[in-house]
């Protein structure tokens, strides 16, 4: 089969590969649709030895956490049908450790992620266990969506960390994937939606998706000086990984609010922590999803979207242009779309096909 192998930083290689097989309690799918993100992205630049020791696996290794794919063969005791349409959680929890047992497998003290540690979506087959895989028909979900659910359960775990509720008012940072998702996840709870770019693309995407408000970010001022005003907000999903979001997303909060961190922060911060001690702000982290319960929330999300996510992946890709046309671009801070989706199969880019 064909597969995207990373050997090392800078140099992803499209190569034939045995097919894998399934073992015990695992299915072989068949990739349809796989999103890349900027984890891809910063995977690609520094290779695998910019992971914790923990967390890489062997090299080369094929990317790829955030696909859906057919079942084509099934491990023992696997009850999933052949021939179904499903999404991946990608996450794999050991369910013997104490956050396991706590209801918090994205916890794990044993985590493993498919893409990361051991190879993922970006090839025609990958297997993958059962129990981190969701059908997604009787979600209402077809096509080229199955491979958005992933991110989409991100935003789900994000929303559960900061509370949010119907008549919350809640300010995103940032209108990439997640922030996309969240808008959307928000604004389907009946929250009031306020989000914040230097992009216009995306805050008018953000405004279909559910946002009452969106504010165009300048690079030569301070966000806290441009939300000054506007506040205060109760919930702030902080989704860049940048300091001057971080700092607005801090200074902008309801005595009280809370503030969840999904933007990965590169470098120590300097932060004002008497906005969080007056304000007795809770400051929460975020860390992938709980894949039993926000993986079917996702895909219920995805399917109440009646004209479909060609607006965020308007075309599947092959393997041959996942450097140059996704990794590349995302590294680089110039990605023309808010997710890249690759389709292992193909020959040339086709349209987002539901």
């Amino acid at each position: 089969m064909k597969a995207a192998l990373l050997h090392g930083p800078g140099d992803l290689r499209i190569e034939e590969v045995p097919r894998p097989a399934p073992a015990a309690g695992e299915v072989l799918l068949e990739v349809t649709g796989v999103g890349v993100c900027g984890s891809d992205a910063s995977l690609y630049t520094k290779g695998i030895e910019g992971l914790p020791a923990k967390e890489r696996g062997a090299s080369p290794l094929v990317p790829g956490h955030e696909f859906a794919g057919r079942v084509v063969e099934r491990g023992v005791g696997v009850t999933l049908a052949e021939g179904e349409l499903v999404a991946c959680g990608a996450g794999i929890s050991c369910g013997r450790c104490q956050p396991c047992l706590a209801g918090r497998t994205n916890l794990c003290r044993n985590y493993r992620t498919l893409g990361v540690y051991r190879h993922g979506g970006l090839a025609e087959y990958v297997a993958a266990p059962a129990e981190i895989c969701v059908p997604v028909g009787p979600h209402g979900v077809s096509g080229d969506d199955a491979a958005l659910a992933q991110p989409m359960s991100i935003a789900c775990h994000a929303l559960a960390r900061g509370r949010v509720e119907a008549g919350d008012r809640i300010l995103i940072l940032g209108v990439g994937g997640i922030g996309a998702f969240a808008t959307w996840a928000a604004s389907r709870i009946g929250a009031e939606v306020t989000v914040v770019d230097v992009d216009e693309r995306r805050l008018a995407l953000a405004r279909t998706l559910g946002a009452t408000t969106a504010i165009t970010a300048a690079r030569d001022r301070p966000m806290t000086e441009l939300l000054a005003s506007r506040g205060p907000w109760d919930v702030a999903l902080e989704t860049t990984g940048h300091d001057g979001p971080l700092q607005a997303a801090l200074a902008s909060q309801q005595r009280g609010g809370r503030v969840v961190l999904l933007g990965m922060h590169h470098q120590p911060r300097a932060v004002d922590f008497s906005w969080v001690t007056y304000g007795e702000l809770d400051v929460l982290g975020t860390q992938a999803h709980v894949c039993a319960v926000d993986l079917p929330a996702a895909l219920d999300l995805l399917g109440q979207r009646a004209e479909g996510w060609a607006d965020v992946a308007p075309v599947a890709l092959p393997l041959e242009q996942l450097v140059e046309e996704a990794l590349k671009p995302l590294a680089e801070g110039r990605s023309a779309q808010i997710k890249s989706v690759i389709d292992p199969h193909l020959a040339e880019p086709r349209p987002y096909q539901r």
